[in-house]
């Protein structure tokens, strides 16, 4: 965590605000009127729950810990690049496939910190779920590198605990429907996987960028 914190930090705080600047525009600007997601069984199953905003801001601490773990500048800059390419991905799906979620009779003005996040962040870019890609993508690489020092099972089990309380809060703050977690998910997973596939090799491994077989 120490090795290069303030380019770790000052790098993901960039990557995050070129990545808003982008979510922003496209949220106030959608290319063709947005399609409505429908609501599933787990959206009525799951109750909205003002605690849940925790767990949902908490996401920019936690996609800090998989670069935070990294050693070495390249695995660190590779790293960046496929964070950065899901995030084009998604605003890509975003720009070609507006989509929002439907009208919720559910008054949130009244919950500390909804009526701020009700007007940053709309009904609008809503599937697939970005805070549910990036922390999916954020999880795997950290039971990566916590798989490969050794460390122990309780840590591993506090990132998917950390995780799977992130997808649940974006349901419980009504930000996301059940279909955007899907999505999310499976958006995370394919990166993940790429990402872990063509990784640049760590200090203790060989020190390239895996290619195809």
């Amino acid at each position: 965590m120490r090795e290069r914190a303030l380019l770790k930090i000052v790098g993901t705080t960039a990557w995050v605000w070129v990545f808003f600047i982008g979510y922003f525009h496209l949220l106030r600007h959608p290319a063709q009127p947005p399609l409505v997601m429908p609501l599933t069984w787990v959206d009525a199953w799951v109750p909205f729950a003002p605690i849940a905003l925790v767990p949902y801001l908490s996401l920019w601490l936690y996609v800090g810990i998989a670069p935070g773990l990294l050693r070495g500048f390249m695995p660190l800059l590779v790293y960046g690049f496929w964070a950065g390419a899901l995030c084009a991905c998604g605003l890509m799906i975003f720009y070609l496939w507006p989509t929002q979620i439907p009208p919720l009779p559910l008054d949130r003005a009244d919950a500390p910190g909804f009526a701020l996040l009700a007007g940053i962040d709309a009904a609008g870019n809503a599937c697939p779920s970005m805070h549910v890609a990036i922390s999916v993508f954020t999880a795997v690489w950290i039971e990566h590198l916590l798989r490969r020092v050794g460390a122990p099972a309780a840590l591993r089990l506090t990132s998917l605990a950390w995780v799977l309380a992130i997808a649940w809060s974006t349901l419980a703050t009504r930000q996301h429907v059940a279909w955007d977690v899907v999505g999310g998910t499976a958006l995370g997973l394919v990166f993940a996987a790429a990402s872990l596939r063509w990784r640049w090799r760590e200090p203790d491994e060989a020190p390239r960028i895996e290619r195809l077989s």
